[in-house]
């Protein structure tokens, strides 16, 4: 009789997150994409309502929500490089960790190059 494992197949290490994180920012994604579409269409059924939802755009928390969002696209485009060359490439299985890392640390870079660009239009500096 086999003995049961205990546990969980998945180990936690950077493969498994950089798989959560791919699947969470491609449904970030999607979603700010839906959401895009709806209120572009808006435009053609009320004017002044496509004004309304515009404006509230200009708010803080929708400030914030653009930095996530740049998070997530700039992530997700990396992390699909990573992907491409752990399939394609002959040794990137040997090296997908050291891909993920520098996935993290190229985003990073990016992020800070974005985020007080942003800040200051988010705040009027």
């Amino acid at each position: 009789m086999a003995s049961a494992q205990s546990g969980t197949l998945y180990r936690g290490r950077e493969g498994m997150w950089s798989w959560v994180a791919h699947r969470i920012s491609g449904m970030a994604i999607f979603l700010f994409l839906l959401v895009h579409v709806l209120d572009t269409a808006l435009v053609r059924v009320s004017p002044e309502a496509y004004n309304e939802v515009i404006g509230h755009y200009k708010t803080v928390v929708f400030g914030l929500g653009e930095v996530g969002l740049v998070g997530a696209v700039l992530f997700h485009a990396l992390n699909g490089l990573r992907i491409i060359l752990v399939d394609f490439w002959s040794k990137g299985t040997v090296h997908q960790r050291k891909l993920f890392w520098g996935v993290v640390i190229v985003w990073a870079v990016l992020m800070a190059g974005f985020l007080p660009r942003h800040l200051m239009n988010m705040f009027g500096a």
